[in-house]
């Protein structure tokens, strides 16, 4: 069994089943979620669009790295992410930021995923559902967010466990 630990955003629909459908979904796919972060609702980058609420989740999985990734994008899919703007508006974005202690580089998946140090949409979430060191990076989220900017950010709802 493995662990990683994967992120959540959603910013047009209902936000918050969109989170919680994917926590689902997820589960559904084999990556079944041991632990949830609250949502936290985030200024949206680049602005002009709805705000984000962000999550993060630890999930324990027999499927390796690649297959994971397939399992996400499925999830993306059914809850109607469709190709379009990078960094625009999305129903759900699911991303792999670590699998277990793995550095992982091929065309479509970069594990701990890129920029994960130095976004508070990322951490604020993550520094609840990974509470010590982080895999391969060795410093607790938490710590990480003390460097960020946290303007806009905020906590907006619990998360159930599916």
């Amino acid at each position: 069994m493995t662990t990683a630990i994967i992120a959540l955003g959603t910013n047009i629909g209902d936000r918050r089943e969109n989170l919680r459908a994917a926590l689902r979904l997820l589960a559904e796919r084999g990556a079944r979620p041991v632990r949830v972060s609250s949502a936290w609702e985030t200024p949206p980058m680049p602005a002009g669009q709805p705000e984000f609420l962000n999550a993060a989740v630890v999930v324990e999985t027999d499927l390796d790295a690649a297959s994971l990734l397939d399992a996400t994008k499925a999830v993306e899919r059914s809850l109607g992410r469709r190709p379009g703007e990078h960094w625009g508006p999305r129903p759900i974005d699911v991303d792999i930021l670590f699998y277990d202690e793995e550095r992982i580089s091929e065309p479509g998946l970069a594990v701990p995923h890129p920029g994960v140090a130095d976004r508070a949409f990322v951490l604020a979430p993550l520094s609840e559902a990974w509470r010590g060191p982080l895999p391969v990076l060795g410093t607790p989220a938490v710590e990480l967010l003390k460097e960020t900017d946290r303007s806009g950010l905020r906590r907006a709802c619990s998360l159930p466990l599916p």
